[in-house]
């Protein structure tokens, strides 16, 4: 069986990265699978638990970091944000396409672990337009919303890390590029070659 596709939405706080990945999955020709995040913070208005995050205690947090059961993790603005691995490495097994939505220093934990991912670093047109879409989004104070900017500032730099950059200045442009890379990805020779490596296997038994 072909093994699926791991995509890694990744970029600074307040660019959208949640806009465009639902935008994303209401497209009717995507089969991703989400995988979902594990956070510590709480949940914002209109978000639910098992669909945008799964929301647990810093204690129960921990307790999966000491059972060595985070593919990443990293603590942000005073939360811990990470992803549960064994669900990601069964569901690239069993042939269906990841989708991961994660902050740059998770993303490049991943990669680390699982370079021959699709690495996407979503970044707003310029630092005005993300400080006024955090402002926008009324659930920062603004002490923590001067921090993220200046996070962001530092996380750019880190897009040399990524494969692909995604201007995100229209959601639905922003759609269809990731889509374009995502088709793209398929057509690696290292995504096709192990499934006629078994076929050259099998015909010469």
């Amino acid at each position: 069986m072909k093994r699926g596709v791991l995509i890694v939405l990744s970029g600074p706080s307040g660019v959208g990265k949640g806009t465009v990945r639902k935008a994303l999955f209401e497209e009717p020709d995507i089969d991703f699978t989400y995988s979902i995040s594990m956070t510590t913070r709480k949940p914002r208005d209109g978000e639910v638990h098992g669909e945008d995050y799964f929301f647990v205690s810093r204690d129960e947090f921990e307790a999966n970091i000491k059972a060595n059961n985070m593919l990443e993790y990293a603590e942000y603005v005073g939360n811990y944000y990470g992803t549960p691995k064994s669900f990601i490495d069964e569901t690239l097994a069993s042939g269906h396409d990841v989708f991961l939505e994660i902050d740059v220093q998770g993303a490049l934990q991943v990669k680390e672990k699982m370079p021959e991912g699709a690495y996407i670093f979503l970044t707003p047109p310029d630092l005005k337009a993300l400080k006024e879409r955090l402002q926008g989004r009324g659930t920062d104070a603004p002490e923590v919303i001067e921090r993220r900017v200046a996070a962001a500032s530092s996380e750019i730099r880190m897009m040399a890390n990524y494969d692909y950059a995604v201007v995100n200045d229209e959601v639905e442009t922003a759609v269809d590029r990731i889509k374009n890379i995502v088709q793209v990805e398929r057509l690696r020779v290292n995504h096709i070659l192990p499934e006629y490596i078994a076929m050259i296997e099998e015909f010469e038994k």
